[in-house]
């Protein structure tokens, strides 16, 4: 069976905290590690898609790097930015040059964009986005970094979840600078 006959699959790839928090109390990311063993970029070629809620898009989605950055992260960025966007709004309406806006009828919507050719679709995020996913049933792969630092208090990635989980583990991978990542399928029943 080919790539187009089967649903993409939506896949929540983000960093986390040992105790669990995705941000710091302010919104801090600085504890966040990057480098090119993690294999992020090899990650952004097998999305085409990219799903954020309106305050992640604002802050990331049209993120620019700074000239001083390293041609790795310039590369990460110009992938990212190759990705088609949608965007999940309740206030914002419309589209722009750059994402697709939906304020509505998530599942229905989500649905059709997996049921369209093309790769896998990156759930970038925020919070309450992903929680939204999550009771929708609509996340198939939980791909988790887990980095060796302790905030103590943030935002918690898991708030509000309406029912049980059950997850397949698939792979996991550990790198030098202290990262775990954790993947696992959604047991559908």
């Amino acid at each position: 069976m080919s790539n187009n006959e089967i649903s993409r699959r939506i896949i929540l790839d983000l960093a986390v905290t040992l105790d669990g928090f995705i941000e710091g109390k302010n919104g801090e990311v600085d504890w966040c590690i990057m480098d090119d063993e993690m294999g992020f970029i090899n990650f952004l070629h097998q999305i085409d898609t990219i799903l954020y809620g309106r305050k992640s898009y604002d802050l990331w989605g049209q993120f620019t790097p700074e000239s001083e950055m390293s041609n790795t992260e310039k590369e990460l960025w110009k992938l990212v930015h190759s990705k088609e966007k949608y965007v999940f709004s309740r206030t914002q309406k419309g589209t722009d040059h750059k994402a697709i806006f939906i304020n509505d009828n998530i599942l229905e919507e989500v649905n059709k964009l997996k049921n369209k050719p093309g790769k896998d679709i990156w759930l970038y995020g925020g919070a309450s986005l992903i929680t939204t996913f999550i009771n929708l049933g609509l996340v198939d792969e939980f791909r988790l970094s887990v980095h060796p630092v302790v905030l103590g208090e943030g935002k918690p990635l898991f708030i509000d979840i309406k029912q049980r989980l059950n997850l397949k583990m698939v792979d996991t991978r550990t790198f030098s600078s202290g990262v775990v990542q954790l993947i696992y399928h959604l047991i559908r029943n």
